[in-house]
């Protein structure tokens, strides 16, 4: 799980990283939008996971 982890902190900071390039954030509201930037991710690829692995389990 510790590599899921990894990649959805890395997927978070691209999204971060690009938002800033592109104007759409300012690095002063960086805190209260990498919280939640964060938290999409994280239960978006939490329930993709967990669907997987649900269907995984009734193959068997």
């Amino acid at each position: 799980m510790k590599s899921i982890d990894e990649q959805i902190l890395r997927a978070t900071k691209e999204i971060i990283v690009k938002f800033i390039e592109m104007g759409r954030l300012s690095p002063s509201n960086l805190h209260e939008s990498f919280k939640d930037i964060y938290t999409t991710v994280n239960e978006t690829v939490k329930k993709h996971v967990n669907k997987a692995a649900s269907s995984d389990d009734q193959q068997d």
